[in-house]
């Protein structure tokens, strides 16, 4: 019909009105409108709108300028004002203001907000969905975070913005539908939050029939993007990328991505070294613009990408953010109090390369990993590498009946985690012990405390150290 995102006067409603979106199913043609002064979305039959003109005509004068005058208020009111910032709670710095007003710029609001750390994407994201709503072109808006962060996308949302925001978690799906009027949880709130990982698809689990995938499946990832969201905003998007184009977390990001018109990832780091993950995030924003690896450059990627740095982020008074950060190298050097440090650093350094090497041999590759984990720990703190063999230690004490060679996780699923969950996995899964292990951990664990006894200042670190000052 070509009436969308223009002005037309309802006759139902005695009102103009902004067109959303139209469609047309067996011949008849129906219209989701804005109307600017109850602020509310409606559908109506494309019959009973009339262009401005037409109805302009049909009015008496006073009719006439008043049509005229109300539709240019609207019009400044939804392209050239922004209302986010008025209705919030929060005073947005310049860089959330700019990243608002480049965002709703056009008709296709499908960014990766890409802020360094620190710089408020998640008051960004807000920013945009309020926008959204207040020109009536958002209502169901969903936020996927990462398990630790949904209380506070909750929280925040409330607070700063007065949006009320569901929290769904899946496993209490059973006390959901006690109280849920639709078969469908998903669409028991207008605004969802819920943890990435409780609704990725899953293609197998150890002991589980067809039946049962294809039932925690529907529920979980099926239910989900079929639920009609309007904006689907994803925290820590990276996550998303994946190892390959198969794992689950990539493929729930597929699915978001075809579940809503308006989408926003959010990642401090989306570029994590690897051209192939990266391509596989900026697809999730526009497959056709970048169908292979060879499209992801970074003039085709620019338009896509609203980005921040702390050393460009200034205050309303123009002045920067952030104090600069210095960094140098200074060679530090063992003193004769550190033996003791020293000693336990040559240990764990000769503990890792025979547990890395033996781990290779075996292709043992997670075990690699944990050795990895601490040689950096005990540059990090004699505390933290105490700690982590303490831990260590507690799993190889385990009776050995009860080690196993890696239970929890199919390869898919291993590589869907990030570095931190493999870390936790790691130190808490009762892992089969390489040679002699036990002895080699008790061993470090008693050097440990002699270590702490003897040093009583700011730790030290052999070889050469990264000194930064961030001058707060």
């Amino acid at each position: 019909m070509g009436v969308e995102s223009i002005w037309q006067y309802s006759t139902i409603h005695d009102c103009i009105c902004k067109v959303i979106e139209s469609q047309t199913l067996w011949g008849e043609t129906t219209c989701r409108v804005w109307l600017p002064g109850s602020d509310s979305v409606v559908r109506i039959p494309a019959a009973n709108l009339k262009p401005l003109d037409d109805a302009a005509a049909t009015g008496t004068p006073a009719g006439i300028t008043y049509v005229a005058a109300a539709a240019r208020v609207a019009d400044a009111l939804t392209q050239d004002m922004l209302l986010a910032p008025i209705e919030s709670s929060v005073i947005p710095l310049p860089h959330q203001i700019r990243a608002l007003s480049r965002a709703i710029a056009g008709d296709r609001v499908r960014y990766l907000l890409a802020d360094e750390v620190g710089l408020g994407k998640t008051i960004e994201a807000g920013l945009i969905l309020r926008e959204l709503k207040l020109r009536g072109l958002a209502k169901r808006t969903l936020v996927v975070a990462p398990k630790g962060l949904v209380t506070q996308w909750v929280a925040e949302m409330r607070t700063h913005f007065n949006e009320d925001f569901r929290l769904l978690i899946p496993s209490d799906f059973s006390a959901y539908r006690r109280i849920a009027k639709e078969d469908n949880i998903w669409q028991s709130h207008p605004q969802v939050v819920c943890p990435m990982d409780s609704v990725k698809p899953l293609e197998s689990r150890r002991g589980w029939s067809d039946k049962q995938m294809a039932e925690y499946n529907q529920e979980r990832f099926e239910d989900l993007i079929t639920a009609g969201w309007d904006l689907i905003v994803v925290d820590e998007a990276h996550r998303l990328g994946g190892s390959t184009d198969q794992v689950a977390r990539f493929k729930l990001g597929q699915g978001l991505s075809e579940a809503a018109p308006y989408l926003l990832l959010l990642s401090a780091t989306p570029h994590q070294g690897k051209t192939d993950a990266f391509h596989r995030l900026a697809s999730l924003i526009d497959t056709q613009a970048f169908p292979d690896v060879g499209s992801v450059t970074r003039d085709r990627v620019q338009p896509y990408v609203i980005r921040t740095e702390k050393r460009r982020a200034i205050t309303a008074e123009g002045k920067p953010l952030f104090k600069p950060r210095n960094t140098e190298l200074a060679a530090v050097s063992w003193g004769e109090t550190h033996q003791d440090q020293r000693q336990l650093y040559d240990a764990v350094t000769e503990y890792v390369r025979e547990g890395y090497n033996q781990a290779k041999r075996e292709k043992r590759s997670y075990i690699g990993f944990l050795m990895i984990l601490m040689q950096r720990l005990v540059v990090s703190s004699t505390s933290a590498i105490r700690t982590t063999l303490e831990r260590r230690l507690e799993a190889l004490e385990t009776p050995q009946e009860q080690l196993s060679l890696f239970p929890m996780y199919s390869n898919e699923e291993w590589a869907d985690l990030d570095g931190q969950e493999q870390v936790e996995t790691l130190l808490t899964t009762r892992l089969k012990a390489l040679k002699n292990e036990r002895a080699e951990v008790k061993l470090l664990l008693d050097a440990a405390p002699a270590v702490n006894r003897r040093v009583r200042m700011p730790r030290q670190r052999p070889a050469r150290l990264a000194l930064s000052s961030a001058g707060r």
